[in-house]
């Protein structure tokens, strides 16, 4: 990963010059060389631009691309597929660039407090009539070699959200890439100015490693979170029990808040199994001071067994589905 893949990517030109750096030799693709393993076509409409595209990818398969509306080299190259994927998909590809993003807020409450309001979660989603759903929209970023753009953009529309809609004290729960942060005394400042910018309490957002990451690198996971907490702000890991968020993972990470994933929450009033790990995951967060939060529920059987067992927070469809202006929570803990 480098800077650039954080900035805003060369536009979309339906007509220019398509650069490619290859050792191969593109001559009989009717390619000029410039040296230096530069190429460069002319071309006109996108139908002809992805032929071009393609033809290259059929005869080297380590290049990389640029498009420019002049004759002038960009500053920077994709790989080739990265290159054909946001021509593929250019309209999700300008919703990305153009920041046309928003968040919907589910409420979190708290079950040892007679179910007070504690936050929302914020969860991003597109603008306009036509959804693309999170999971497409994660899912072209990552093979268009957008991914920190798209990251970085929904943690602004979620300190947006919290500006708009929720008072202070009111946590506002922010998913976030430990992968597209390669460095989170820098790659983070942007999401600092934003706290600033808008003039939000720090001790109010809670920055939350998102479920779909894979972590493999748990030292860096560490460094970005005390990165966060550095600047006044509260960090979670979600999922606890599933992928990599282990029992062990908290005794190094110590995160404040810990969500139990919803495998765990489903008939756990039922389920000896189930039972038996909240019982751990509880041991453990008293040891460590951790607040701990049961996500997904949806039967109030769930939410009177986790009440009853000490968990603290509670999320799900029950008390509230995430709506695009902040929604009261449903009166369930007496």
């Amino acid at each position: 990963m480098n800077c650039i893949q954080c900035g805003i990517p060369f536009s979309l030109h339906e007509n220019g010059y398509l650069y490619i750096k290859s050792t191969e030799d593109l001559s009989e693709l009717s390619f000029e060389f410039l040296g230096e393993s530069v190429w460069v076509t002319e071309y006109d409409g996108y139908s002809r631009l992805i032929n071009k595209i393609e033809n290259v990818r059929n005869c080297s398969s380590s290049s990389s691309a640029a498009l420019s509306s002049k004759k002038v080299l960009p500053a920077f190259t994709v790989p080739v597929q990265q290159l054909m994927v946001r021509l593929q998909h250019s309209e999700t590809v300008s919703l990305i660039q153009s920041g046309s993003l928003i968040s919907y807020l589910q409420p979190i409450i708290e079950l040892q407090k007679n179910g007070d309001l504690f936050g929302y979660e914020s969860l991003l989603r597109t603008g306009g009539e036509e959804q693309i759903s999170p999971g497409i929209l994660f899912s072209i970023a990552e093979q268009s070699g957008m991914l920190s753009l798209l990251d970085q953009r929904a943690r602004e529309a979620a300190i947006k959200a919290k500006k708009e809609h929720l008072k202070q004290g009111i946590k506002s729960f922010i998913n976030f890439l430990p992968s597209t942060i390669y460095n989170p005394d820098f790659c983070l400042q942007h999401t600092f100015e934003l706290v600033r910018k808008y003039d939000i309490d720090p001790a109010d957002l809670v920055f939350e490693v998102v479920e779909t990451e894979k972590i493999e690198n748990i030292s860096h996971l560490k460094k970005v979170l005390e990165t966060y907490k550095r600047e006044g702000m509260k960090v979670a890991l979600d999922d606890v029990g599933a992928g990599f968020s282990t029992l062990e993972v908290l005794k190094i990470l110590n995160p404040d808040i810990v969500k139990i994933d919803r495998q765990f929450i489903d008939h756990c009033d039922q389920e000896s199994r189930k039972q038996q790990f909240l019982a751990e995951v509880m041991k453990l967060s008293r040891e460590l001071n951790i607040t701990v939060l049961a996500e997904g529920i949806e039967r109030a059987e769930e939410l009177e067994y986790c009440r009853t067992h000490g968990v603290h927070l509670a999320q799900g469809y029950l008390i509230g589905k995430p709506t695009q202006q902040p929604s009261i929570p449903k009166e369930l803990v007496k």
